[in-house]
């Protein structure tokens, strides 16, 4: 008989549907134990973290905050989420912290309903040029039915132009103006345009979700002190923990804390996932011990990265800046909009190196770009060191510029994986490998 049920559908009746999840878990599992895993938006998590995520919270609610319940069975999640919103204010210095968000989305949809109503309109980067999907119409700008308006940007510089973005603030005197990017190389220059924010009464909104771990290190730039009245974040990129949020803000204003709170639940969260909120407390405690090395030594093989792969011959973006000050590094691999950067990212993965294609300026289609956006915060946290960037560098161009058959560079990359699996910057770090065996 044949399946209806599509490609997925077990090819025999003596395969059971649970053997097939099972045995794609540990295929991905081999993928970034032996390869590379270089997507800027992805980490590994310690086997700490990794334990309290596999938990009984798993499947608990704790809706409220701690102390102010709507169900029972809480006190030791009490104990727990009270902890992380304490640790959260220290490591970002910051007088609110809501760790409930469940994705760095959910906190920008937090943020939003707090700060604007619908139809008021908003400043933030433009996709083109590296915002998020969540700052456009098509994500959570656009539920929230805010009307956008884009910054001019500085292609050569990768951020805002500072005078021309002033001016857009100050025409279209917005009731947020948001900042923080997607693609994100160096730090915003985000005083001069908080400023003219202020001056029309924006309130501030940063989204700092793939550098949060660098704010926290204090190896990027410290928005909360920069005018930023709201910083959002993921607590999954370079702050190394589970998949969740962040929400915070320099404010000391208690109303306006519990308006914050009031956005997060009810208003986008009901059960906001125990066990990955747990799981970030135990990150923010291992980062306390761990994460100002790890920040900067996040930067250090990004820099080192972007300048092994523009000697072996690559376009790196950025050059007259030093390439970038982030985890993140840029490469163009043809004309515009010619797909050139996703035929690079399969070649690329067909050698065991896991990337993204990712639209640079001038590209105008998300499927068929021109660029790679590379990250090196995975590989940083199992002891990559500036010298293996430049082998990781020689695989790139062996693979993308050389010719080389990515099956016999597969097999250079495993071998220098093979020795680089434990996880560090974390508690109990040489007890277990950072992989899923």
């Amino acid at each position: 008989m044949t399946s209806q049920r599509g490609a997925w559908a077990p090819q025999s009746e003596h395969i059971g549907y649970a053997e097939i999840v099972q045995k794609a878990v540990k295929s991905s599992d081999a993928l970034y134990r032996n390869g590379l895993g270089m997507i800027a938006s992805e980490n590994i998590v310690s086997p700490a973290v990794r334990d309290i995520v596999g938990s009984d919270l798993h499947g608990r609610y704790a809706e409220g905050l701690p102390g102010k319940r709507y169900y029972q069975g809480c006190k030791d999640f009490d104990t727990i989420e009270a902890l992380g919103i304490e640790l959260a204010q220290k490591v970002f210095g910051a007088p609110f912290a809501n760790i409930q968000s469940i994705s760095g989305t959910v906190s920008n949809i937090g943020a939003l309903k707090a700060l604007a109503k619908p139809g008021d309109a908003i400043t933030a980067v433009s996709t083109a040029d590296g915002g998020h999907i969540s700052h456009a119409r098509m994500g959570a700008v656009g539920l929230r039915d805010l009307n956008l308006t884009t910054y001019p940007w500085d292609e050569e510089r990768m951020e805002p132009d500072v005078d021309a973005a002033c001016k857009t603030i100050r025409d279209v005197k917005p009731k947020v103006a948001l900042f923080g990017q997607s693609v994100f190389l160096f730090p915003t220059p985000l005083e001069e345009m908080a400023n003219a924010a202020k001056e029309v009464g924006a309130s501030v909104m940063y989204d700092g979700a793939h550098v949060l771990g660098l704010i926290a290190g204090g190896q990027f730039q410290d928005p909360l002190r920069e005018g930023a009245d709201l910083m959002t974040g993921s607590s999954h990129k370079t702050f190394p923990g589970p998949q969740g949020g962040f929400l915070l803000s320099s404010s000391e204003d208690e109303t306006f804390h519990r308006k914050l709170n009031n956005a997060m639940f009810p208003g986008v969260c009901s059960s906001y996932h125990l066990h990955h909120v747990a799981g970030k407390v135990m990150a923010l405690a291992e980062f306390m011990e761990y994460g100002e090395a790890y920040a900067r030594d996040i930067v250090s093989n990004a820099q080192a990265f972007a300048g092994a792969l523009a000697a072996e011959g690559f376009d790196v973006l950025a050059e007259s800046r030093g390439y970038t000050a982030s985890h993140q590094v840029l490469t163009r691999h043809g004309d515009l909009d010619s797909g050139a950067g996703a035929k690079a990212a399969q070649l690329l993965e067909d050698a065991g190196i896991i990337t993204n294609m990712n639209m640079l300026p001038g590209d105008t289609k998300a499927m068929t770009p021109s660029g790679l956006r590379l990250g090196v915060q995975e590989l940083t946290r199992v002891g990559f060191s500036k010298e293996d960037m430049e082998v990781v560098a020689s695989f790139y161009a062996r693979v993308l510029l050389q010719g080389e058959d990515p099956a016999t560079v597969r097999n250079d990359v495993h071998e220098l994986k093979q020795n680089r699996q434990t996880i560090g910057y974390c508690f109990n770090e040489d007890e277990r490998s950072g992989y899923p065996e």
